[in-house]
């Protein structure tokens, strides 16, 4: 059981510290002015789930989940 506890606790240190780089990967949220404008409808703006940063959220999803996933289980007793 030992054993288990060290390999989570690893993959738990490598999660968050995966899980800061890309958060910090992500642009910001502000669109400006331009948003006012109807400026932020381009091809790019519509196609974002494909684009770079579309996979940084998805990727910080799926991070995001199992940093609590993994804290939840080694919270737990063995």
């Amino acid at each position: 059981m030992e054993i288990l506890r060290i390999i989570l606790t690893a993959l738990f240190a490598i999660d968050c510290i995966a899980l800061t780089v890309v958060v910090l990967m992500q642009e910001g949220k502000q669109q400006g002015l331009g948003a006012i404008a109807g400026a932020a409808d381009t091809y790019w703006g519509k196609n974002k789930g494909r684009s770079m940063e579309g996979k940084l959220v998805t990727a910080t999803k799926i991070m995001a989940a199992a940093f609590f996933i993994l804290a939840a289980v080694l919270n737990m007793s063995f």
